[in-house]
């Protein structure tokens, strides 16, 4: 299907919905819409996309970040997509909105000027931002390697195209989607890190206790089209910034390190979009988006690496 055919239609399709990945997430098949927003209030379901190709010297990223809560008679939903090249991060989108309780509330919506190309079974094809005379369309490709985590989340890497205007720029794409609740609170940071084709690396952190500011993490690799995985992974803060809006320090660089040591990694931030969110005490929740670089070293391979680091604290 060709781009303008797809994006003509879903603009009729303005309704249209996506199933996220994991089917650990879908409420029961019986259960009504009311049912599910009485008996699963407080579900948080996230899905993010991250697209990433190196062009010239630069790391270009686009991230777009979902984010579904369930409350009692509402859904409250937010999506954000940002643009980050040559060190300048462009927050095209941020909408927050609301929708009637749904037996799916995991689906993601389009709204305003975000548009979802889908196909058979609900399924992400390409994600369209559209507004006035700025079009960024992030096109999905093959599935080149899944993994699933302990709490049913799933990861997936995909071949991806962006277009700008008319151009087209091919890379790679993060999928991920996880869940949580009042009884499995929200997993923690997660990265996404790519040495050219030969290695694709994601992170994610375990949920933060009292007491311990660093979680454990567990990571997940595709090297020369092998698969692997560790579960688990220290990352220490090397160094900190203070953020002073919400009176936090925040990571600037990491230390990564494997149980075994067949992994071992230094990450540094290159630039950031950092934000504090709304709080009644006197340290506020954080949000950052770091673009890092740094090495990987995996048995004695080492790789020049760059990515993506999310970082959140509540």
């Amino acid at each position: 299907m060709s781009r303008n055919v797809a994006a003509t239609i879903l603009t009729f399709a303005g309704l249209a919905c996506t199933d996220p990945a994991p089917e650990a997430f879908m409420e029961s098949p019986g259960a009504t819409a009311s049912d599910a927003s009485r008996a699963f209030p407080g579900r948080s379901y996230e899905r993010n996309f991250v697209f990433a190709t190196v062009t010239g010297d630069s790391l270009l990223l686009v991230p777009w970040l979902f984010e579904t809560t369930t409350q009692p008679g509402r859904v409250v939903r937010e999506a954000r997509g940002w643009m980050e090249r040559s060190g300048t991060w462009d927050a095209f989108f941020a909408e927050r909105w609301e929708t009637p309780p749904t037996r799916i509330p995991a689906r993601i919506l389009p709204h305003g000027s975000l548009r979802l190309v889908v196909r058979e079974g609900n399924a992400v094809d390409g994600i369209i931002f559209d507004e006035g005379t700025r079009n960024l369309e992030l096109a999905l490709g093959r599935v080149l390697i899944e993994w699933s985590g302990p709490r049913g989340e799933v990861f997936q890497l995909l071949d991806g195209s962006l277009y700008l205007g008319d151009r087209r720029l091919g890379g790679i794409v993060l999928d991920m989607a996880r869940g949580s609740s009042a009884d499995s609170p929200r997993a923690g940071d997660w990265a996404f890190l790519v040495s050219g084709d030969s290695l694709q690396l994601v992170l994610q952190g375990e949920s933060e206790h009292q007491g311990e500011p660093l979680p454990t993490y567990r990571g997940w690799a595709r090297l020369d089209s092998e698969s692997l995985q560790w579960s688990t992974l220290a990352v220490d803060w090397v160094e900190t910034n203070a953020f002073q809006p919400a009176r936090r320090d925040v990571p600037v660089s990491w230390s990564i390190s494997s149980t075994e040591g067949d992994l071992r990694a230094v990450l540094e931030v290159r630039s950031a979009d950092v934000r504090a969110g709304q709080g009644s005490g006197p340290v506020l929740p954080v949000q950052a988006l770091f673009e890092v670089e740094g090495t990987v070293t995996i048995e004695e391979r080492t790789f020049p690496v760059r990515g993506l680091f999310r970082h959140e604290r509540r």
